[in-house]
């Protein structure tokens, strides 16, 4: 069980990314802090979604429910027009398209910095023209294509970490006992491709939210993910926002309190140096964030 020896243990290795600051930057005409923690709602306009309290079957529930999400304390609103799941349908670019831009130009007009997740530049490229500030990129294959668009639309890009073209064509995870060398010299990689095409606004995300075949409802998929919120900070090296999904966790929660898995989980990866959090639950999550903010205070 975790305690406070391996928190001890954690900092005594690595306490010296503590010393790294990671800059603002504006987004949308307002300032991002990272002080203090940020979240994404989610909308998924995928039926194949597992976490169905997020789907919506229709362009102005979907739009109901991001200016519900603003008001509960998204800094982001996330939409997504095809499930990460393995077994999900497929969406070419023109469908996605015509299901994301009904409900990103009214949320846009409507005040909200709304980021859209593809791994597609053209699906990227139309939502930019309707206004969306942020590229959630889940693919690195035509990553340059994508940061040339954001240079050009000013867009910032949630770079993520993937063992694979895109999340739909992932095998099994290879995972070393300390993955965040890993996870810094793959960044660095592609921060350096990113800012060489004018690109300085980004985040980078460790990938929880994708499913490999060897980490699905298992406890090496949850230590795997503790692990990863609890040395979050270590990433501060990186000078960029360390952007990460909350899970669900079934396999620890059950179905009927998989709810409570992410605001749990959001305990962790705040107190390991997330910057932003990625949540189907802002409303819970938001609650948890204050609360850990009264001690703060």
């Amino acid at each position: 069980m975790l305690n406070p020896r391996h928190l001890a243990q954690i900092l005594q290795a690595n306490g010296e990314a503590l010393e790294h600051e990671v800059p603002g930057f504006e987004l949308g005409g307002r300032e991002l802090r990272f002080d203090r923690t940020h979240l994404v709602g989610v909308i998924n306009l995928s039926t194949d979604s597992w976490y169905k309290e997020s789907v919506c079957r229709t362009s102005e529930e979907a739009v109901t429910r991001g200016l519900q999400l603003m008001r509960n304390g998204a800094s982001i609103i996330d939409i997504g027009a095809e499930s990460t799941l393995p077994d999900a349908a497929r969406r070419d670019a023109e469908q996605q398209v015509g299901m994301l831009l009904p409900v990103v130009e009214p949320l846009v007009k409507a005040g909200a910095l709304v980021s859209v997740e593809s791994y597609r530049p053209e699906v990227l490229l139309r939502c930019a023209e309707a206004g969306a500030q942020v590229f959630n990129l889940t693919g690195i294959k035509e990553a340059d294509e994508v940061f040339d668009l954001a240079a050009r639309f000013g867009a910032a890009v949630i770079l993520c970490y993937i063992q694979g073209a895109n999340p739909r064509e992932v095998e099994s995870f290879e995972r070393s006992e300390d993955m965040v060398p890993i996870l810094e010299d793959y960044f660095r990689g592609l921060l350096g491709r990113a800012e060489a095409r004018g690109v300085h606004k980004c985040f980078v995300d460790p990938g929880l939210g994708f499913y490999y075949k060897n980490l699905q409802d298992s406890g090496e998929r949850v230590s795997h993910q503790i692990r990863t919120f609890l040395h979050a900070f270590r990433m501060w090296r990186l000078g960029k926002p360390v952007f990460n999904v909350l899970p669900h966790a079934p396999e620890a929660f059950g179905a009927e309190e998989r709810r409570a898995a992410e605001p749990f989980f959001a305990v962790l990866a705040a107190l390991g140096g997330t910057h932003v959090l990625r949540t189907h639950e802002v409303f819970k999550v938001r609650r948890v964030l204050d609360a850990l903010e009264m001690y703060r205070s």
